[in-house]
């Protein structure tokens, strides 16, 4: 039994469930609450269907498409730790500053990498 919370005891499929709930409920708070979690859905969208249509390979679509998909992962994390800063203190603080700017800095540095995916698969097809 796990002392350290009561929210970890359930186990099998009931847990199963109830954590695929949650998850299905923070993606429905991320699209009404977080503005840069709707643009980088609707960039998610849009660039899954160039790439489906792309004449690559199909792990050059895998990279493209996922590259998208890291950048929401990582601005669903961010959210979060923003989420969890703001609920701590609202207060000025320069660990809050820092904590927020990391997260910050993830979401650019994942955007950085998909922008070099895309540029190098599709560069070479517009100038082929």
């Amino acid at each position: 039994m796990n002392n350290v919370t009561k929210f970890k005891s359930q186990r099998g499929y009931q847990r199963i469930f109830k954590a695929f709930r949650y998850s299905i409920e923070g993606l429905k708070t991320a699209c009404k609450s977080e503005h840069a979690f709707r643009q980088e859905l609707v960039l998610l969208i849009v660039g899954a269907i160039v790439a489906l249509l792309l004449p690559v390979s199909m792990l050059q679509k895998l990279l493209l498409i996922g590259t998208l998909v890291l950048v929401l992962i990582v601005e669903l994390l961010n959210s979060a730790i923003e989420a969890v800063v703001d609920r701590i203190s609202l207060d000025t603080h320069v660990l809050s500053k820092n904590a927020k700017d990391f997260g910050s800095a993830a979401v650019l540095l994942a955007l950085l990498l998909a922008m070099a995916t895309w540029g190098v698969i599709v560069w070479p097809l517009i100038f082929a």
